[in-house]
């Protein structure tokens, strides 16, 4: 069963794969990150990648946020695509504002083989 990328009905069944997936290791260069992301298209959408890990809404005190079209934030968190995001940047379509160095942990960091796995099950859920 697909949902649509970014409907409640996703950011519920991300949760739920969360759930199950138990306890998850996250890279030490993303275990304190934290980064909002605000995401255009139809209606403006935000959520966060706390820990390596994508949550509904903004966070309280990060020091960075992403803006990006929808289908961009896709490419990018969905289907793992982290030249999109080269080219997203270089191209204007993404946005920064606050603290641009937080977006170095990104690029650097190494999914843990967990985070790959629960990854893997988000991008069979999304439409």
């Amino acid at each position: 069963m697909s949902v649509e990328f970014l409907s409640d009905e996703w950011f519920a069944k991300v949760d739920e794969l969360r759930a199950e997936a138990g306890e998850i290791e996250a890279p030490a260069a993303l275990a304190d990150l934290v980064i909002n992301i605000t995401i255009s298209g139809d209606s403006e959408q935000h959520m966060s990648l706390v820990g390596g890990m994508i949550e509904k809404g903004h966070k309280d005190g990060a020091p960075t946020t992403m803006i990006l079209p929808a289908d961009l934030a896709k490419r990018i968190f969905i289907e793992g695509d982290q030249s999109a995001g080269m080219q997203g940047f270089m191209s204007g379509q993404i946005r920064i504002e606050g603290d641009m160095s937080k977006l170095m942990a990104l690029q650097t960091a190494q999914p843990t083989a967990s985070q790959v796995e629960l990854m893997k099950k988000i991008a069979a859920i999304t439409a």
